[in-house]
């Protein structure tokens, strides 16, 4: 199957990940998972591709199975090319979260019993069997969009404390994956900046003392307690022979909560979920988080009311005391991004239908999907702009481009290009009808 020249410039920088005879079954599979509708198993994605996927089907199979090739590779190779092509100066914003991809079968690796963040209410938990991914994406502005998008690029699976002691496996919590993950990222670009946002599953004392350690490089911004625990900076150690242990925390502070109540509010216009504004009134102090034996960590907390009624008041903090409070709000505020991926994910890519059990399908088949949606996106950023309009749907009051709308021009565009190369079908498709031909191409590109 050839390599269409819409995607030509970003695939053919995976070569040096695989060896040739792989890397020609993964462009294949690749192709065939962005042209596919329903589950993306293996063999859904044959289906699709048919004369184009040459080999016996147990060869593409082995691609995520048994063939030798690092998934940090691949990954690394991904932002590589994001932050080059579109974040390439400046802080680059991430967001952190994690999701739950329901996975059927009673021999599957890393599965275990988590909760659904998205159907639990605070009345009701709902829980699911599958695998947790802690995902951590990069927040891009493209032009076409409303809002920023988040690009997965970084991905790792959450054991659950039982599975991790019945294994022999050390357990790790989403926060202290996200924190390595942020880690290796710092370690491949360290020329970069970056600031990371997590909602209150990642507010962790470890995570925000790991950025307060690399202060110069990274940034967290999360939610905060109102009841947080808050002290002065610890007092300078007086020139005497009396001995004992130096102070580790000064003075307490008043928790945020009860200077909210006393404080004056400051009014604000900023950048609100989903890329529109908002008028807010805000209150904010520095301290110090403590935690024992975890020493003190400098953070900016910030009480946000929304001015509108809309919105529930919501204490952010951040471990840069220097930042703004209004630039906290717009950083989490682009947090939510994530949620929508995850959404799209499931919509769109299929997200919860691979069928892998083995240890080395399940780490590298749902982590390409997520690499997928950030391939989707940056190609549909480089199409010419006849081609993006070709496959945008309009409805009243839609603002910016979404999601379905970047998979359908992706779509759109390389089967317009592999009808066309192929001597045997342009002539009889050119002689169609325009209508014709634009019922046959919307046909073959629905959004899911």
């Amino acid at each position: 199957m050839f390599i269409p020249s819409t995607a030509e410039r970003l695939l053919l920088k995976f070569t040096p990940v695989f060896s040739a005879p792989t890397y020609a079954r993964w462009v294949v599979l690749t192709v065939a998972a962005i042209l596919t509708t329903g589950r993306r198993t293996v063999t859904n994605l044959l289906r699709t591709v048919r004369g184009g996927a040459r080999g016996h089907a147990s060869s593409f199979h082995r691609v995520f199975s048994r063939r030798k090739w690092a998934h940090w590779t691949l990954a690394r190779t991904l932002a590589a090319f994001i932050l080059d092509t579109f974040v390439r100066s400046g802080p680059v914003l991430l967001a952190v979260d994690d999701t739950v991809d329901e996975h059927r079968g009673k021999k599957v690796y890393g599965k275990g019993c988590h909760r659904d963040a998205v159907r639990s209410t605070h009345s009701y938990t709902a829980f699911r069997w599958g695998h947790k991914w802690v995902v951590l994406a990069v927040l891009v502005r493209f032009p076409f969009a409303t809002r920023s998008w988040a690009l997965p690029i970084l991905v790792a699976l959450y054991c659950s404390p039982k599975w991790s002691k019945t294994h022999g496996r050390k357990h790790r919590t989403p926060p202290t994956l996200a924190r390595d993950l942020v880690a290796v990222l710092i370690r491949w670009f360290p020329e970069r900046e970056f600031v990371l946002a997590g909602d209150g599953g990642f507010a962790s004392h470890n995570l925000a003392r790991f950025a307060s350690r690399r202060s110069d490089r990274l940034t967290l911004v999360s939610r905060f307690h109102g009841d947080a625990k808050l002290h002065n900076p610890p007092p300078a150690r007086r020139k005497t022979h009396k001995a004992g242990r130096p102070h580790v925390r000064g003075s307490r502070l008043p928790i945020p909560k009860n200077v909210v109540r006393r404080a004056k509010r400051t009014k604000l216009n900023v950048k609100w979920y989903g890329g529109g504004n908002r008028r807010v009134s805000v209150v904010s102090r520095i301290g110090h988080w403590y935690r024992g034996g975890e020493g003190l960590v400098a953070v900016r907390w910030v009480h946000v009311r929304d001015l509108t009624g809309t919105h529930r008041d919501e204490y952010f903090f951040s471990t840069a005391p220097s930042i703004t409070p209004q630039r906290i709000i717009e950083i989490y505020t682009q947090r939510w991004s994530i949620e929508v991926t995850f959404q799209d994910m499931r919509s769109c890519l299929g997200l919860e239908t691979t069928r892998g059990r083995t240890e080395n399908t399940v780490l590298r088949a749902a982590p390409s999907l997520f690499g997928l949606y950030s391939i989707v996106a940056a190609l549909y950023a480089q199409l010419p702009q006849s081609q993006k309009l070709a496959g945008r749907i309009e409805w009243a009051g839609k603002r910016g481009v979404s999601f379905s709308d970047a998979i359908r021009s992706v779509r759109r565009s390389l089967w317009q290009e592999a009808i066309v190369a192929n001597p045997a079908h342009a002539a009889s498709f050119r002689n169609l009808p325009a209508t014709m031909r634009e019922t046959l191409l919307s046909a073959m590109t629905p959004a899911a």
